[in-house]
């Protein structure tokens, strides 16, 4: 595992300081879907999203002295002020197994304090804005108590790799813009273990690019996305998933750097589709879709051939629809929404987001 040897030197020796750090990190969308996994969260596939502005997570890490540190982790955990023994445990687990790389957090009491801008467990990566979030909290820690991280570069990538051993897609939340996680040949630098960015070499200006997110249902999946991922070592059609992300990747990173959206527009909905069509040929099955997601996916289609503005569809794993499109269409495609799509939303629910900075340090 990457930053094990240098962790070893991270133990507090003498008076133990206290302090808080808060970060705030974002959700992502993926283009092209991660799903299925080998090892420690290592993925079967390379995938790319774009990092959301308005759905966000915000947390704070708060470290104490313990007074006797018995081994393991101490923690308390509260998401919008209420116990959530469910995230705790999960949390609880997830810090646990980060002593290797973090052994000065046995030496504290940690309190996190969370709460999102949107729904959770819904389909929206809320894992990934919720373990993104604390990764950066930890790293910002080791740095205020051994100044290891000054150098941003490093500090992006550690948080990255940490991201991910709490919920893979969290390590694409780290970055402005775009970010790409697994190894290819088609991108310097990438790596199974952390995220890079993709922001530059992209003729798509990012800067103004929308994403309206369609509440369809904010209820808790039935069906979790680790159990998904679990249902790929044996499904049937994961070999020829695994080849067709590929190579959407690349038709992707082609139609990226060529300002092609059209070509994108086709690539996404495709990955979409087909994040789907192996949920419901899973045994069991997994339906996340609903019928209104179905129906919004075909007026979305239809006012795309009518007006012919540039405006596409992508979905996670669940009945949520993210709509796609650059700034110049926002007025036309936020009226559609508005007047006619939100119809179909739970309480006509909708968040206007679009394409963010990236996470910051409050």
């Amino acid at each position: 595992m990457l930053y094990t040897q240098e962790a070893s030197k991270l133990v507090v020796k003498g008076d133990l300081p206290a302090g808080s750090v808060t970060w705030q990190s974002p959700s992502n969308i993926a283009l092209i879907k991660y799903w299925g996994k080998h090892g420690d969260q290592l993925p079967n596939n390379p995938s790319l999203s774009l990092t959301l502005k308005n759905a966000y997570t915000q947390s704070t890490l708060i470290y104490a002295p313990r007074d006797a540190p018995t081994g393991g982790v101490a923690m308390s955990f509260l998401f919008d002020g209420q116990p959530m023994p469910a995230f705790q445990e999960r949390i609880e687990q997830y810090l646990n197994r980060l002593t290797p790389i973090f052994p000065f957090i046995e030496q504290y009491q940690l309190d996190i304090r969370s709460r999102n801008s949107f729904p959770h467990s819904s389909g929206i990566a809320s894992s990934a804005s919720a373990m993104s979030a604390l990764a950066l909290c930890l790293c910002s820690m080791e740095h205020e108590l051994f100044n290891t991280l000054e150098e941003n570069n490093s500090f992006r990538r550690k948080a990255s790799h940490v991201a991910r051993l709490g919920s893979g897609s969290a390590c694409r939340s780290i970055y402005s813009k775009a970010a790409l996680w697994g190894k290819t040949g088609l991108v310097e630098n990438s790596s199974d273990e952390y995220a890079v960015p993709m922001g530059e070499g992209i003729r798509i200006t990012l800067d103004d690019f929308r994403d309206a997110i369609l509440i369809i249902s904010s209820r808790p999946k039935a069906t979790s996305s680790s159990l998904g991922h679990q249902m790929m070592d044996t499904h049937p059609f994961a070999a020829a998933r695994y080849e067709a992300a590929r190579k959407n990747l690349l038709h992707l990173i082609e139609a990226l750097r060529k300002g092609d959206l059209d070509h994108m527009a086709m690539i996404c909905e495709h990955e979409a589709l087909s994040l789907h069509a192996l949920l419901i040929s899973s045994q069991p099955d997994i339906l996340l879709l609903q019928p209104n997601t179905i129906k919004v996916i075909q007026l979305v289609r239809e006012f795309r051939r009518t007006t012919g503005n540039p405006v596409f569809f992508s979905i996670d794993a669940g009945p949520n629809l993210h709509l796609l499109y650059p700034g110049s269409a926002a007025e036309e495609v936020e009226n559609f929404v508005t007047g006619v799509l939100a119809e179909y939303c739970e309480e006509g629910a909708w968040i206007n987001d679009g394409v963010g900075p990236g996470p910051v340090q409050l």
